[in-house]
């Protein structure tokens, strides 16, 4: 979530993948520039900075320059569920230190969100493709409202390893493995400054919902969390057989 929250990423992540010994780093990128968007050369920066696979959301176009040159980024990825011909890819395939290939798919959800085609369909026909292409499939399933992310849940266990709720920065506490071996959680959280409201300064968000008055959202200053979840998944299966939670503070 903006400046702070990529400060944070560039002086902790390295150390955190380590002490795990993770094989492999995901984070949602579409807060990145300026608390909405992303910009090819904070990618770049994130990237080397040991984040390995970028997902994203509604937001990931807010900001023009990525526009006309995300197919050029093939570890960013934006929903699958954007209507056909929009640029950029959905759902890509990585290969890990140990051998392994790992499937990654960005789906948006749709209550309370702008018009995306149905994401339950469109997983059933991602997943079915990649279920050769890949050893296990994590999905990053965008979404507000945390009924539809369970329901999607549900709905694809047993299909991929996990499903890990993004959009609302609020972690839940909902961690579980589904009785067909996909772990889920409703919603990670974020990666940027606390004392505002969701990474934002107060003001301009009480000039909105008190005043209704137009206000710009504004970034906080000051100390970050990073909200995220620990994976391990069986080699030989692709089902998740633990998921935990952390929240490491400045």
């Amino acid at each position: 979530m903006g400046r702070p929250g990529r400060t944070f990423l560039r002086e902790r992540l390295g150390g955190m993948a380590r002490d795990w010994r993770a094989d492999v780093t995901v984070a949602n990128l579409e807060n990145i520039a300026g608390g909405t968007g992303v910009t090819p050369e904070l990618l770049g920066d994130v990237f080397r900075w040991g984040v390995d696979v970028g997902t994203s959301g509604n937001h990931v176009f807010d900001k023009k320059e990525i526009l006309p040159v995300i197919d050029e980024y093939p570890r960013l990825l934006r929903p699958a569920n954007y209507p056909p011909g929009t640029p950029g890819r959905g759902y890509a395939v990585f290969p890990l230190p140990r051998g392994q290939r790992l499937g990654v798919v960005n789906l948006c959800g749709r209550i309370y969100m702008d018009a995306f085609d149905c994401p339950f369909r469109r997983a059933d026909d991602i997943l079915e493709g990649l279920a050769s292409e890949c050893d296990a499939v994590i999905v990053d399933f965008h979404a507000e409202a945390t009924a539809e992310k369970e329901a999607f849940a549900r709905y694809v266990d047993g299909r991929c390893a996990a499903v890990i709720g993004t959009h609302t920065h609020v972690p839940t506490a909902d961690e579980t493995i589904l009785p067909g071996g996909t772990a889920f959680i409703t919603d990670i959280g974020m990666c940027g400054p606390v004392g505002g409201v969701i990474g934002t300064r107060l003001e301009p968000v009480l000039t909105r919902v008190v005043g209704k008055l137009p206000a710009r959202f504004e970034v906080q200053k000051g100390p970050c969390r990073c909200d995220g979840v620990f994976l391990i998944i069986d080699d030989e299966t692709g089902s998740a057989l633990s998921i935990r939670r952390f929240q490491v503070f400045e």
